[in-house]
């Protein structure tokens, strides 16, 4: 099992992407530039830029290629987007990204709602990527969506995460794979118990990371649970803005910024400055149309901010 630094984690900010789609209307791409420009100011090291898909699947994504642009060469953090296939692994390469998300359903049901394929036709569209990049300089994370639950039936058997990953891992030897909590419907023990089981199975060399929502509260014990069983990168999205527009009743990404106060205040840093991300989660939560959810921004600034003495933490 490849353990992280138990003194770190990495909050891989997915707002841009995960949390732009879910707005019908379309956005300003100077007020998503700006809000992408605070997230780095605040410190975020990786992050979710957006998605090479059709713009009439995701009309939000329409202006990828000019936000793509205006972020080609950024050292400061480590910007990946989302590709459904082939088609977009290489506009992503041809607007110079090269840290690339493939996201594939455990699950046949949302599969085939998400990206109207079955769980083997996004198996190929997967090989066909790994081939067709084979050479390049490329970064490869697999996001099993309803690696716990789906929304159209039910709990997801383990088995099936396990067949699913099997395959994936043999086609994607060395990728990143995050198990996801589409639903927000996982809890903590069946989290930590099911990432433990996956690693398991898994090279020593795979680095894991687990997305989650937080549509019955769990999203930040979630996350705790799945960084204890090893994960050393937690998807999240400033303000709590999100929610699967493939996932009926779903809510939006557990918020970086209470997931910020949770492992900063059990002494695991981040690298982000609370200050700067609170004021890109009040930004986000300040588009039209949008969804969000946060319990660190409800709280007076001046505590919010506030971190507690060293010398009253419990000692590790």
């Amino acid at each position: 099992m490849n353990e992280p630094d138990q003194r770190t984690v990495t909050l891989l900010e997915v707002a841009p992407r995960d949390g732009f789609q879910s707005i019908r209307e379309p956005l300003p791409t100077g007020e998503k530039i700006a809000i992408i420009e605070m997230l780095v100011d605040a410190g975020v090291s990786r992050m979710e830029l957006g998605s090479f898909v059709s713009p009439k699947a995701i009309p939000q994504m329409a202006d990828m290629a000019e936000i793509a642009a205006h972020f080609r060469g950024e050292t400061d953090c480590r910007m990946s987007v989302l590709i459904p296939n082939v088609k977009g692994a290489l506009l992503a390469l041809q607007n110079g990204f090269s840290d690339l998300v493939f996201v594939l359903s455990v699950s046949e049901a949302h599969n085939r709602n998400n990206v109207r394929q079955s769980v083997a036709q996004s198996l190929d569209q997967l090989r066909d990527v790994v081939r067709e990049t084979s050479g390049s300089d490329v970064a490869l994370r697999v996001d099993l969506a309803t690696s716990f639950d789906c929304p159209f039936d039910g709990t997801v058997p383990l088995d099936d995460v396990r067949r699913v990953f099997a395959e994936a891992i043999t086609i994607a030897p060395d990728a990143e794979f995050a198990l996801c909590d589409t639903t927000g419907r996982a809890d903590p023990m069946t989290v930590g118990r099911r990432f433990k089981t996956m690693m398991a199975e898994a090279p020593d060399t795979t680095v894991w990371a687990f997305h989650g929502h937080d549509t019955f509260g769990m999203g930040v014990a979630n996350a705790l649970y799945a960084y204890e069983a090893g994960v050393g990168i937690i998807e999240s999205a400033a303000a709590g803005l999100g929610g699967c527009p493939f996932a009926p009743g779903a809510t939006g990404n557990t918020a970086t910024e209470d997931l910020h106060f949770a492992f900063e205040e059990g002494g695991v840093a981040t690298g982000i400055d609370r200050a700067i991300l609170l004021e890109a989660a009040d930004r986000i939560a300040a588009l039209p149309g949008g969804k969000t959810a946060s319990h660190l921004r409800e709280v007076p600034r001046g505590r919010a901010i506030a971190s507690r003495p060293e010398g009253n933490r419990d000692a590790a």
